[in-house]
């Protein structure tokens, strides 16, 4: 539907049932909403009815609550720590890498649900400071609780939630599974003591909600905050290798070029955080790869005054669309916006673009927190993943993209792995 709009214009009103839509498709507006006057726009259209679904953790509230919210998290995620965390990141990659080295010969192998276990991986060791090797299921948790989320976004929360539709049941089971995780969690880090010394997530997390006057309340929120960061600080990165991994596939000579800047760059050896510099053209890679399928692929907005974006008039309540994926594609400001460049990225090629025409990750004071670690992921996993492995696409298989919250590859891409050099 967002590239049917996108179609009309830059600006376009679409009916949506008994709603109103307002979708912009040009830098400056996405400027406008996101950063300029982003106060006047909350969560809208959809993520205010996944709130049942996810609760109230950093991706779906608002004001106040938000603001101390992402004054808990943040320092997890300031430059010093991410440098630190480099060697985990780097560890979780080639023990990814192993993984895949041992379909080879074994027939076809589900990389997303592998790319899932190495972003649960990495999370597990550089924000909460354990492992979440123990937690097997909880990428089908997770699909579960973003099937319910979506469903909520499309029927605006008009069905109940007590209904037992199929989907419904199974994010009932979900929620019941991760309620479970959370408090496995929780209960795993007080015993380790140091809570609020250290700086990892969730020892920040629950010093948070200590001394809350009604427990309950406290047990909630770091519930919803936990269930908040386990699904999206793994499924954006998952989403952004796996759509990396495709289109290097389908451009062989895209693969060879990584290969070869890992080899010339790393040797042998892991990727420490200064070679995420070296690793510049895997990093264009990367970037293209997000700008075509980009993990944040829509933002809703309910504009909460009256506002004017670029020229047109916006009422209280109306619910504004930014999308990311049309805005990457946009003729305007991207040449051949369907064809797959790398060296659209590279230093001296980026020209003139307004800065708003690529926002793989949002943009504004809501711009996603964990960027920075999850770019480091992505550039990491794929030096390495070219630098001794190809994985190839199982021939008839159709890629598709699954808007969920973030941009998968519905069913998941299906690979056959061998091992280069």
């Amino acid at each position: 539907m967002m590239t049917a709009a996108a179609g009309y214009g830059d600006a376009v009103r679409l009916s949506l049932g008994p709603k109103t839509l307002y979708f912009f498709n040009h830098p400056d507006h996405a400027k406008h909403v996101l950063a300029d006057n982003a106060p006047n726009y909350h969560k809208g259209v959809g993520l205010a009815q996944a709130r049942r679904a996810l609760g109230d953790g950093l991706l779906t509230s608002e004001g106040e609550l938000w603001h101390r919210q992402r004054k808990v998290i943040q320092p997890a995620f300031q430059h010093r720590r991410i440098a630190q965390q480099a060697s985990a990141v780097a560890e979780e990659a080639a023990a990814l890498v192993e993984r895949l080295r041992g379909y080879e010969g074994r027939g076809p192998v589900n990389l997303t649900r592998e790319l899932t276990g190495l972003t649960l991986g990495v999370l597990g060791r550089t924000l909460l400071d354990t492992g979440l090797d123990g937690f097997t299921d909880l990428g089908h948790a997770f699909e579960a609780v973003q099937e319910q989320a979506m469903f909520e976004m499309i029927t605006m929360g008009a069905v109940p939630m007590w209904i037992p539709l199929p989907h419904q049941m199974r994010f009932r089971r979900a929620r019941v599974r991760l309620q479970r995780v959370v408090e496995q969690l929780a209960a795993q880090r007080v015993a380790r003591g140091g809570i609020g010394q250290g700086d990892d997530a969730l020892s920040r997390l629950i010093a948070s909600v200590r001394g809350e006057r009604d427990p309950r309340s406290g047990d909630r929120r770091l519930r919803d905050e936990l269930i908040t960061l386990l699904l999206a600080g793994h499924e954006t990165t998952a989403s952004t290798l796996g759509w990396t991994c495709y289109l290097m596939d389908r451009h062989p000579e895209v693969w060879d070029r990584v290969r070869e800047e890992a080899v010339e760059v790393l040797g042998d050896r892991l990727p420490r955080y200064e070679d995420l510099r070296r690793l510049s053209y895997t990093a264009t890679v990367v970037e293209e790869a997000m700008r075509l399928y980009p993990p944040v692929w829509i933002l809703p907005r309910q504009a909460q005054a009256a506002d004017e974006i670029g020229g047109y008039r916006v009422p209280a309540g109306a619910d504004v669309l930014i999308c990311p994926y049309t805005l990457h594609r946009h003729p305007d400001f991207w040449e051949a916006p369907g064809q797959f460049r790398p060296e659209r990225f590279s230093p001296g090629e980026r020209g003139d673009r307004p800065r708003y025409a690529h926002i793989p990750f949002g943009a504004g004071p809501r711009v996603c927190v964990g960027s920075s670690l999850g770019l480091m992921e992505a550039v990491f996993t794929v030096a390495l993943l070219c630098r001794e492995l190809r994985l190839e696409k199982v021939a008839g298989l159709r890629v598709a993209p699954e808007p969920m919250l973030s941009l998968g590859v519905r069913g998941g891409l299906v690979v056959t792995v061998r091992t280069v050099g």
